[in-house]
């Protein structure tokens, strides 16, 4: 061994700083030489160099010689001579690893550039290459952009395999939402079919480089459109003695504004991590809203397809035109006698030609070889079938509404959506926008998390939110023709999914097809009956109603009567009074629901079982058995906030009566009150400064009637939070203890055992 070796060891030994050399004989050198203390972790060893950092400075009075870094050695020879053959140094691109400085070359050409600026100021500098910190943070950075935008981590790395399934199911979903679309654009909104289609196209393939669900179909929602069609109406033509000049374009601004706004919404619901929101709504509530919307839907559809849309806009008596639900069901009814036959006939044709072929088809895909009947687009059917017949027999000559021409298909309608006149409906729109944007949000969570769990991948909630409020702000720039919000549907994914669609490819092909048949296939649609677009639309009704006789069977078996009351209570408010109403008193209803169940601490009587150590709740376990007569044994079974604490001391004082089991508060008391009481605080994870409030005053309570107040398996982290407010002032260090054993030889100690040899020593 040398003696600048020796030297070099002496003056890091000096620092507090050892570590062996990479050799087993200088390591036992040293160890038997110097008696070097190898530090356990690498925070001892920084900790030791930055306390003393000075007297490790360099011999050219860098301050910064002692510090570890890219280039700093954490132990070792400190002079660096050639007879070294490894050194040991810190390394960032290793993962704080100590590593071989002859493997690092950014670390010797460092090195050799603090050299040449120390000890030859004439020295050529050499080019410093990237840091390994550079590296590591453009790394990050492509590894983040990953999550944030998934399209820059599927489409490289995506199959050409699945191309042939991804095109089939996009087509397939194309043929449903062109003629869907425009359906609900113009039946329920009360836009142009071009608002529909657009409105599909564009938000799709925002969808496909922003979402994460791999068979979500992204597209228009019949209650989102009969929403935004309902405030259309009222804002418009609620009034017939004053009307805006240009309806159309007061409509597009109303909607356009309205789509921003439901966008803006769902992507800040996304950037505050609200993605769980789907989890507190009620589905009970949901399924009934859903039920009396496709109710409504129904008797809004009622009209075109019997032929009575002249009636309707201009009723023969001095009657304003109905606006509710049941009113126009009352109206259709009282002026039965002017319905248009021809369009009556195709209308129930049309819908038992639908209604047939789902039926056919899902007892055909059930048999051995049926499943190609997945790909039979019944709906695009229906519409060329009857725009074929429509123009060789020519309906409209008898009576029968057509679409007509639809103007601007050649154009780009984009614009920017904050404009003068959709600014002035800003306040007008925001409530709708609200409750679009929480109606849209459930249903596309909850259809993305079931083609997640189905197909076997991870979908992140909140970065669905964003997605979602992106194309809806996408939808918001089609200022020309107008737009309607555009959500994630259940029925429409599983056709996805069904028909081959396994990553967003699927969405790109659909939002293709329709471009194109914007561009391409409007001419041909001239002769398409409205009928049959309001067939389409109350195709939705039979889906939606199909469903509703299974929730309430189902809550009948459970015996969920809460559940079903909610279900009917939110169904009425909807059908009776008004889409907003009863979407507002189901979501205020979730939330009573969820504050009740979380302010209600989940604490249990816990007894001991039987020549054993272990305690188990009395209401679970018949063996379990209450040691001592008067000490009641509470676990409390969940983290404690501001939110449950509040119902501790009446939940305490019924189980101090009560028991565990049901009672009413004029039942006389069923047990002695009690003279300990121990709390087990083992599955306690966190305890806020409201809760740990509390805890004082309850014990404070206890203490002043006279009961000694126990806590056991208080957790570490806990144990300042109980010094700091008080409680070991007030109860004394002997009433905490490690564990339910110690507690109760504490206890029993204190006299309120019965037996002359303790069961707890």
């Amino acid at each position: 061994m040398t003696t600048p070796e020796r030297d070099d060891r002496s003056s890091i030994h000096s620092s507090s700083l050892h570590q062996p050399p990479s050799s087993t004989a200088h390591a036992d050198s040293l160890d038997n030489k110097n008696n070097a203390v190898i530090p356990r972790n690498l925070s001892a060893i920084i900790f030791a160099n930055a306390n003393n950092h000075k007297s490790t400075m360099g011999v050219n009075g860098d301050s910064t010689a002692g510090m570890p870094s890219e280039a700093t050695p954490l132990l070792g020879g400190g002079g660096g001579g050639e007879g070294q053959s490894s050194i040991r140094i810190w390394s960032a691109a290793e993962g704080l690893l100590p590593t071989d400085r002859t493997s690092v070359k950014d670390n010797a050409e460092d090195s050799e550039v603090h050299e040449n600026r120390s000890g030859s100021p004439g020295g050529r500098v050499p080019r410093r290459k990237l840091s390994s910190a550079t590296l590591t943070y453009a790394k990050k950075v492509k590894q983040r952009s990953k999550y944030y935008v998934p399209i820059t981590d599927w489409l490289p790395n995506y199959s050409w395999s699945l191309f042939s399934g991804d095109v089939v199911s996009g087509l397939s979903v194309a043929c449903l939402l062109i003629p869907q679309s425009m359906s609900y654009a113009s039946g329920l909104a009360g836009l142009s079919p071009l608002a529909g289609l657009w409105s599909t196209a564009v938000p799709a393939l925002m969808y496909s480089a922003l979402g994460t669900c791999r068979q979500l179909s992204i597209g228009p929602e019949a209650s989102l459109s009969l929403l935004m069609g309902q405030m259309i109406q009222d804002a418009i033509y609620s009034d017939p003695h004053h009307r805006p000049s240009h309806p159309k374009l007061e409509a597009a601004a109303l909607s356009v504004i309205t789509t921003f706004q439901i966008g803006l919404i769902t992507s800040i619901l996304g950037l505050l991590r609200l993605g769980f929101l789907d989890v507190v709504l009620s589905r009970a509530l949901l399924h009934g809203f859903i039920t009396a919307v496709g109710i409504i839907i129904f008797i809004a559809q009622l009209v075109p397809m019997l032929g009575m849309d002249a009636i309707l806009a201009h009723p023969e008596s001095a009657e304003d035109p109905p606006t509710l639900p049941l009113e126009k069901l009352i109206f259709v009814i009282r002026h039965i006698d002017h319905v248009h036959k021809p369009t009556m006939i195709l209308s129930f044709t049309s819908l038992a030609f639908l209604i047939t072929s789902r039926v056919v088809k899902q007892k055909v895909v059930q048999r051995p070889g049926g499943t190609w009947v997945r790909y039979i687009p019944e709906i695009l059917v229906l519409c060329v079938g009857s725009t074929i017949l429509s123009g060789v027999l020519n309906w409209d000559a008898q009576g029968i509404d057509i679409l007509g021409r639809i103007k601007g298909g050649a154009t780009l309608p984009f614009g920017w959506p904050l404009n003068k006149r959709s600014l002035a409906y800003f306040n007008y729109t925001l409530p709708t926008a609200f409750v679009s944007a929480v109606i849209g949000v459930v249903d596309s969570i909850v259809a993305a998390r079931e083609n997640a769990m189905k197909y076997g991948y991870a979908v992140s909630p909140n970065r669905e939110l964003v997605a979602l409020g992106a194309t809806n702000l996408a939808s918001s720039l089609l200022t020309v023709t107008g737009c309607i919000p555009i959500f994630g549907s259940i029925t429409r994914s599983r056709l996805n999914g069904q028909t081959g669609g396994r990553t967003q490819m699927s969405s790109i092909v659909a939002s293709i097809a329709m471009v194109l048949a914007i561009y391409f296939a409007l001419p041909y649609l001239y002769y398409l009956p409205k009928a049959t677009l309001a067939v389409i639309i109350t195709l939705v009704v039979y889906s939606i109603l199909a469903e509703a006789p299974h929730e309430i069977k189902y809550y009948y078996k459970m015996k969920a009567w809460t559940d079903f009351l909610q279900m009917t209570g939110t169904f009425l408010l909807t059908l009776f009074f008004s889409m907003e109403l009863g979407l507002v008193a189901s979501v205020v209803l979730s939330l009573i629901l969820v504050i009740q169940k979380s302010s209600q601490p989940r604490i249990q009587i816990i007894g001991r079982l039987p020549n054993t150590d272990r305690w188990e709740p009395v209401d679970e376990d018949e063996n379990a058995q209450e040691e001592i007569p008067g000490v009641l044994v509470v676990r409390i079974r969940e983290s404690l906030s501001f939110a449950n604490t509040g119902q501790l001391k009446e939940r305490l004082r019924r189980l101090e009566l009560y028991g565990h089991g049901k009672s009413h508060p004029s039942d006389a008391p069923r047990r002695e009150h009690a003279k300990a009481l121990i709390l087990h605080m083992g599955e306690v994870q966190e305890i806020d400064a409201s809760a740990i409030q509390i805890l004082f005053e309850l014990s404070r309570a206890y203490h002043e009637r006279g009961v000694g107040v126990h806590f056991a398996s208080i957790r570490l982290n806990q144990i300042d939070k109980f010094r700091i407010v008080g409680l070991f002032d007030l109860l004394g260090p002997t009433h905490f203890h490690a564990d339910l054993r110690e507690a109760m030889r504490e206890v029993e100690s204190m006299g309120y055992g019965t037996s002359v040899f303790s069961r707890f020593s």
